[in-house]
């Protein structure tokens, strides 16, 4: 190796932080020489790591795509209970996907929600845009839900009007986990500024009393609470749809865990920063939208990000009232007594689109942090 890359090699081991892999080729080999076969002992357990790895992939490409079975006539299962065991049951998929995305949206209206789920994309894309993080996004918000409205109630511009107990699927998962995240994150913002920079005790209170008996208590008896307690409280004759009841109670659970990681980052922002503000003049709003916000939100990125995926994951949680999410939907198919048995490979098929969304938000949130950083630093 070179002297630079020597020098850069001994700084990283002092420094107790493992070196990245090197992109020239031959200091690639170097690096596998020096962190994979440095010893005999190295060796062999490299060796045997190899040797499992490569065992379970080339097993799992046989039951994955060798001896799977990907589309069967008329419904019949006895060609997957052929290879049950050794080879994945594709056909099961390719069979229920509908109702698996969609649930029991009258089938020939399914182009909606599917629509639907591509407008919901099309927001996440320009939501992300740092070119459009203006007055206008408000506008592409406001047009997107109404567009997602339409489409999925109807009863206007010729569409068939579809009630929400007909909901389920993918769309219901995007609509709970847009809407929890969209209203809750303001909610959680103005919160952690009353309990921590408010200078009125009875709004510290509220906010106090609120946070912790939100997060005193899991999602599931909140649940509970808006699906059970909540009509007994409406006047007579009123009533709220299932799916809103549900709407709420994943809004105040979302709003209270990330008023504490918005309050994490006020608190990790040094004093200073407010007592410049100050000595510029500026108003509360001012300070705190200008100089406070931006700089304490850049500092639980990590952290808001993790509670966007717990809280995408955790929109499951609404089978207990009987809303038909994904993963509802994903467990309805397999009921059928003909595909029953065949449920991994929904599941797998189900994972993989919460995977495809959460990895999404992890990777955006990194670049985000990355580019963050790099304009504070100019």
């Amino acid at each position: 190796m070179s002297e630079v890359t020597s020098n850069v090699v001994l700084k990283g081991a002092a420094a107790g932080v493992p070196e990245a892999m090197p992109r020239d080729p031959w200091h690639r080999f170097v690096w596998i020489r020096q962190n994979l076969f440095s010893s005999w002992l190295s060796a062999i357990v490299t060796i045997l790591l190899a040797f499992l790895i490569l065992r379970g992939l080339w097993g799992l490409v046989q039951w994955a795509l060798v001896h799977a079975v990907w589309w069967v006539p008329d419904s019949q299962s006895q060609a997957c209970r052929a290879v049950h065991g050794s080879g994945a049951c594709w056909a099961v998929v390719t069979e229920k996907y509908r109702f698996i995305l969609f649930g029991t949206y009258p089938f020939e209206e399914q182009w909606r929600p599917a629509l639907a789920v591509g407008v919901f994309v099309a927001l996440y894309a320009a939501s992300v845009t740092r070119a459009l993080w203006n007055k206008r996004l408000i506008v592409i918000w406001l047009a997107a839900l109404t567009a997602i409205g339409v489409l999925m109630w109807g009863g206007v511009l010729g569409l068939p009007y579809v009630p929400q107990e007909r909901w389920g699927g993918l769309p219901v998962t995007l609509v709970l986990a847009t809407f929890g995240l969209a209203v809750g994150f303001p909610l959680g913002i103005l919160v952690a500024l009353g309990r921590r920079r408010s200078d009125l005790p009875a709004i510290k209170i509220i906010c106090v009393v609120y946070v912790e008996l939100i997060r005193g208590v899991p999602l599931v008896s909140l649940l509970f609470m808006a699906s059970v307690m909540f009509p007994l409280f409406l006047p007579e004759g009123i009533s709220v749809d299932k799916l809103l009841r549900a709407q709420i109670a994943i809004i105040l659970f979302a709003g209270a865990y990330l008023a504490e990681v918005v309050r994490g980052g006020l608190q990790a922002l040094p004093q200073g920063q407010s007592e410049a503000a100050d000595a510029l003049g500026l108003s509360y709003w001012k300070k705190t939208w200008l100089i406070v916000l931006p700089q304490a939100l850049r500092l639980v990125i990590p952290p808001l990000v993790n509670t966007f995926i717990g809280f995408f994951k955790d929109t499951s949680l609404v089978l207990i009232i009987g809303i038909f999410d994904l993963l509802t939907t994903g467990k309805t198919a397999v009921i059928e007594p003909a595909w029953q048995g065949f449920g991994l490979e929904v599941f797998v098929v189900v994972g993989i689109i919460y995977f495809a969304f959460c990895c999404a938000m992890s990777r955006y949130s990194q670049r985000l942090e990355v580019e963050l950083n790099r304009s504070s630093r100019r």
